[in-house]
Parts: structure tokens; C-alpha cells; sequence
């Protein structure tokens, strides 16, 4: 299935130019402890407590360990501001509760990291995010804007990296002995790669949801359909991963690298190979769990050649096929506004993929934007702003915003330029050392969590709720 890479922070930033995405009051955030270093403690397992947050109900408790609901409301912000995502009322529900169990498999990793005397440090935490919002093409100020409009603390998001981080050093420590690439293996492994160059390649990401038993498949599978829903809808594919993939590649947006054809298990590249880039798969059951993948590239064989663009036939360059996409906000808005305005289009331009096959499915999500068909047009017979601006396109391109009587505008061309091959280059000695090392980690890194699981006492709001009503009516009889 066709669906959008790379539209994350965006959305709620241009949905918040006519309305604000989420209506919240933020109240005092999840404490966060600082060691004389000056270094953040990676648990921040209990809240602030205070007349602020006093009447805050208890969502769940992991070992002692107390998530509040003001926890949960600020991770369901934070998954709505950071993602785009625009759920009904029942799939926002169901988020609801995958994020809830998220946070219980977090605080359970916080809590293990915490009595490994692990500490996650600011300057851990501010690189973790410079990597991001250089990915989105934003700044840090521009984030900052993003989650505010949607009523996240930006300790939530930064608590959430260090979580992250937090967790991948717990495992570290656990299993740091076992895990050992001997250069005999990296050897094996780049003798591997060179019998496979005359393969295809994939650049691939993952969302990774285990099912530790058979009676979790339903609930896991509809967890990854829902997914998969806010994905089609223009959620980023990295920050769904972020929130919710259990694999270690979770702070990478889920990048698992480049494999080759036949290197993962057989249910996974078997539907790697029917898919093309910019696609996600459906849910996949695989390896202890289910998979979405997200085809980022094919790369063909080595030595494969790649036709000059200037041999490829074009198209008539003054007759092209155009969408049209107005911000309306009239032709003397006030300076603020337009300024936003202005902004909001100049991040849609950036996210945008080539092509006006999901223009729609992007636009349908931002309050008072329009989208218009306009055919193909003669150039001769636009207006000179428009014809200038689309000078400047290549096929697949959008213009950069403009202000008409109307509005800002953006001029989107249907026409998509030739495929482009993307041809396999044999990686570096380093890379391949890292990606084994990598792989054994994720192996170990599942069998922590599942240990951590079938040991820990998590009992969510509801699960108290029943027990208590259970021992009220054996106290009645």
C-alpha cells in the first residue's frame, strides 16, 4: 500500500494556522531527577506531587511505580502532535491504550535502567533531538511551536528520549559481554556482501510489536492495523515508530538499514520484494511478533547501469498537469497570520512526495485548506506569478508558497520524473560491525523485556477497578 514517509512534525503545525489540534491544559510535568553531575536520571518514575496534579487519577502501576493520567494525556498529545495524526473517536481509544501499554513497558525498562544505576544525560537527550528535527527539516524552535500548539510539555518529549536511551544502555549493561563481533564475523559478513552485490537491496524501517502469547495475537494484529490506518492517513512512519516499535531501532524512526534479498526471515522478504519505494507494508507475523515495513529505497544490483536523464524521452514542457493548494486567508490577513501561514506552507512543500497522488490525503487534514484539480494546463494560459514559480519546478515538484488575491498558494506538478535507479555500493567494514552488533542487540533486548514482563506486577485503572468490585461482592457474601 502506497503511504507517506516523512509527514510528521508538519501536520500538526499547519493544522494549528486556523485552529489548535488539541484542546489540553498542561499541568505540572513528570518530575525529573538530576544527579550532582548535573546528568537527568533516566527513570522519572513518580510525579510532582502537589495541589496542581493532586486530583490526577492513577492510570496503571508498574512495580510500585505509579503512571498518572496526566502522564497519559500528555504521551497521547505528544503522539498526536508529533505524528499528524487525526484518529475518530474510536481509533483515538484504541491509541489510548497502545499508549498506556507502551508506558507500562517503558516505566518497567526506567525502573530496570534505575536499579542498574543508569543516567541518561541532558546532552544525550539534546543530540537525540537535534537528529530529529534535522530529519523533519526543522528547527529547534519550530518543535518547540509544534508541541506547544498541541499542549505537550517538552519535558514529555525529551522524558520519552531519554526512556529510549535509557534502555538501549540497560541492555548494554545486561548483556554488554555476550554481545561480541569478532572481526572473523565482520570478515564472513563482507564476503556475505560481496557474493550478494549482483542481489537487490532494500533501505528499510520497521514497527516491531512482540506477542509474548498466543492469547495477545488478536489484540497485537488490530494494534498494527490501527497503526498502519494513521500511516495512510499521513502519520510520519519514523514517529509512529518512536512512539510505539519495541525493537531497538525505535529511536532511529525504526531505520533498519540496508538489507539484501533473502537476508531476513522469508515472511519478511517475501513482501519486501513486491513492494516498492514509499510504500508500507500490512501487518506481517514474523519473528516473535508482527512487522510493518517501509520500503525508504530499492537499490539494484551492482554494476547496474543508469540511463542518463537526458536520454530519457520528456514530456511536452507547456502542457502540464497541476493541483492547486490554497491556504485561504484573503488578500490582506494580519501580519501574524500570514507569517504562520507562510511557515505552514513552506513545511508542506518540504514533506510533500513527489507527484499529486497523496496531495489530497495531506490537505484533507488541515482545517481550511483547499485542493484543486486544475488539469492540464497550457502555461501560456496561467497567470506570470505561476508560470515563473513552476520555472523553477522539475517533474513531481511543488512550487514554493506564494501569496495571491486569494491567499498563499502552492502549485503542485502531476508529473512524475522517470524512476530513478539507486544502485547497491558496498558498505564500509565499520557499517557492517555496527549492523551485526546491532542485530545481536535486538535479539537480547527482546528477551530482557519479556524476562522483566513475566516477572513484573502491571496493573492498569481498569484492572483495579475489577479487582475491587470483585472483592466488594465476596465481602458481600
Amino acid at each position: 500500500m502506497s503511504a507517506l514517509l516523512g509527514v510528521s512534525l508538519v501536520m500538526l503545525a499547519i493544522a494549528s494556522v486556523s485552529a489548535a489540534a488539541i484542546k489540553h491544559n498542561p499541568r505540572t510535568p513528570t518530575a525529573t531527577a538530576a544527579t550532582p553531575s548535573g546528568e537527568t536520571a533516566p527513570s522519572q518514575t513518580e510525579p510532582l506531587i502537589g495541589k496542581e496534579n493532586a486530583e490526577d487519577g492513577i492510570a496503571a502501576v508498574v512495580n510500585d511505580s505509579i503512571i498518572t493520567d496526566y502522564d497519559l494525556r500528555q504521551r497521547l498529545a505528544l503522539f498526536l502532535a508529533t505524528t499528524g495524526a487525526a484518529p475518530s473517536a474510536e481509533r483515538l481509544k484504541q491509541i489510548r491504550e497502545q499508549i498506556l501499554t507502551q508506558l507500562e513497558t517503558e516505566r518497567l525498562e526506567m525502573l530496570e535502567a534505575t536499579k542498574n544505576s543508569i543516567s541518561v544525560s541532558s546532552a544525550e537527550v539534546d543530540r537525540a533531538i537535534d537528529n530529529i528535527v534535522k530529519e523533519n527539516h526543522l528547527t529547534l524552535d519550530q518543535l518547540k511551536k509544534v508541541l506547544t500548539s498541541g499542549g505537550v510539555e517538552m519535558a514529555t518529549f525529551r522524558g520519552q528520549l531519554a526512556a529510549q536511551i535509557a534502555w538501549s544502555k540497560a541492555v548494554d549493561n545486561q548483556y554488554g559481554d555476550e554481545i561480541h563481533v569478532s572481526p572473523q564475523a565482520v570478515d564472513a559478513a563482507m564476503q556475505r556482501i560481496v557474493s550478494g552485490k549482483d542481489r537487490v537491496h532494500f533501505h528499510v524501517s520497521e514497527i516491531f510489536e512482540a506477542v509474548d502469547n498466543p492469547e495477545q495475537d488478536p489484540q497485537v494484529l488490530k494494534n498494527m492495523q490501527g497503526l498502519l490506518e494513521q500511516i495512510r492517513q499521513g502519520a510520519g512512519f519514523d514517529s509512529v515508530a518512536r512512539q510505539f516499535s519495541q525493537n531497538p531501532t525505535a529511536a532511529a524512526g525504526g531505520d533498519l538499514g540496508v538489507v539484501e534479498e533473502g537476508q531476513l526471515v522469508p515472511e519478511l522478504n517475501n513482501v519486501l520484494l513486491k513492494m516498492k519505494p514509499g510504500e508500507v507494508s500490512e501487518p506481517i507475523k514474523a519473528s516473535g511478533g508482527y512487522y510493518l515495513l517501509a520500503l525508504r529505497a530499492r537499490l539494484e544490483p551492482a554494476g547496474t547501469k543508469v540511463p542518463d536523464p537526458k536520454e530519457l524521452p520528456s514530456a511536452n514542457p507547456d502542457i502540464l498537469a497541476l493541483q492547486r493548494v490554497l491556504l485561504p486567508i484573503g488578500p490582506r490577513p494580519p501580519k501574524q497570520l500570514y507569517e504562520n501561514a507562510m511557515h505552514a506552507a513552506e513545511m508542506l512543500k518540504e514533506h510533500l512526495p513527489p507527484g499529486c497522488e497523496h496531495v489530497r490525503d495531506i490537505v484533507a487534514h488541515l482545517k481550511g485548506a483547499v485542493v484543486f484539480d486544475l488539469g492540464k494546463m497550457q502555461l501560456s494560459m496561467v497567470s506570470t506569478q505561476m508560470r515563473e514559480e513552476l520555472a523553477k519546478t522539475q517533474p513531481g515538484e511543488t512550487t514554493a508558497p506564494f501569496s495571491s488575491p486569494a491567499g498563499i498558494e502552492l502549485i503542485v506538478r502531476c508529473d512524475m520524473p522517470a524512476p530513478k535507479l539507486q544502485v547497491f555500493q558496498m558498505p564500509r567494514r565499520e557499517d557492517v560491525e555496527e549492523q551485526l552488533y546491532d542485530d545481536q542487540k535486538t535479539v537480547l533486548a527482546r528477551r530482557y523485556l519479556r524476562d522483566l514482563k513475566r516477572t513484573a506486577n502491571i496493573e492498569s485503572a481498569e484492572d483495579r477497578t475489577l479487582k475491587n468490585a470483585k472483592s466488594s461482592s465476596a465481602a458481600l457474601r
